[in-house]
């Protein structure tokens, strides 16, 4: 691995039993310290696979994956204690008060005592939840159900986050305090992994993004050079339409 990158994928493939066809294929990429890159792609394209197997939750059926000069062969605890997880369905325990749950997965992440009750404080005062702490969360709103899950997956300071769907069905003003805190994050440090389907959200967040179809990557660059390089295009979605098309999509397995 170069100085700068923070994850590198080689040849990786991702053939699920039964399929016809692999869900990802052979496909190579490098990811540098600091950057907000977007995976983004239609229906089972193999976003939420590839996410899966970077994240260690899938193993890839060829191909290497090192994170932060590590392997998950080798060295997946390690790995685990440097990443953080934002999956899209909510990963929160609804009979459980906001704090309740992320005492629950601070632990889990291995915090503990008054370090992990001041992150707690500190991170619900961040994203306004310091009076609705100590509530259920089946009380709560979408958008403060999604916050509490975005503080559960960055409770350890992690250097890599991976979001899937972050701002997915909320509100407004819950999606613009989620979008300066990533913001905020990636400046002092934090790698950031995204995946969406509000483009012109990517377009002015990601730093580079990855457009995947069919298990591979048909295009890579900021979203400004991808705009450029394609005839008629005015924006992130018009490359995204030009190359992956207007039919639809309805498979949802990748």
């Amino acid at each position: 691995m170069g100085g700068n990158t923070i994850i590198e994928i080689i040849n990786l493939e991702k053939h699920y039993k039964g399929a016809a066809d692999a869900a990802v294929k052979n496909l190579s990429l490098i990811i540098n310290k600091d950057e907000i890159f977007g995976i983004l792609g239609p229906n089972g394209a193999g976003k939420t696979t590839t996410i899966s197997m970077l994240c260690g939750i899938f193993a890839p059926t060829n191909g290497k994956i090192i994170v932060d000069g590590l392997t998950f062969e080798d060295n997946r605890e390690d790995i685990k204690k440097i990443i953080g997880v934002v999956p899209q369905d909510m990963a929160l325990y609804p009979t459980l008060t906001a704090r309740e749950n992320l005492s629950f997965f601070g632990h889990l992440l291995g915090l503990h005592g008054k370090a992990l009750k001041e992150r707690i404080n500190y991170c619900l005062q961040l994203f306004g939840l310091e009076k609705n702490a100590d509530i259920r969360v089946s009380k709560f709103s979408g958008g403060m159900k999604r916050r509490v899950n975005l503080i559960a997956g960055i409770l350890h300071k992690p250097k890599i986050l991976f979001l899937d769907e972050p701002t997915v069905g909320i509100d407004v003003q819950s999606r613009n305090v989620i979008r300066e805190f990533l913001n905020d994050l990636n400046r002092t440090g934090t790698t950031i992994i995204y995946t969406s389907h509000h483009l012109e959200e990517a377009e002015t967040f990601c730093t580079r993004v990855a457009i995947i179809d069919n298990g591979q990557i048909i295009t890579l660059g900021t979203p400004l050079e991808l705009i450029k390089s394609h005839g008629g295009a005015n924006s992130l979605e018009d490359v995204f339409l030009q190359i992956t098309g207007i039919k639809l999509r309805d498979l949802n397995y990748a």
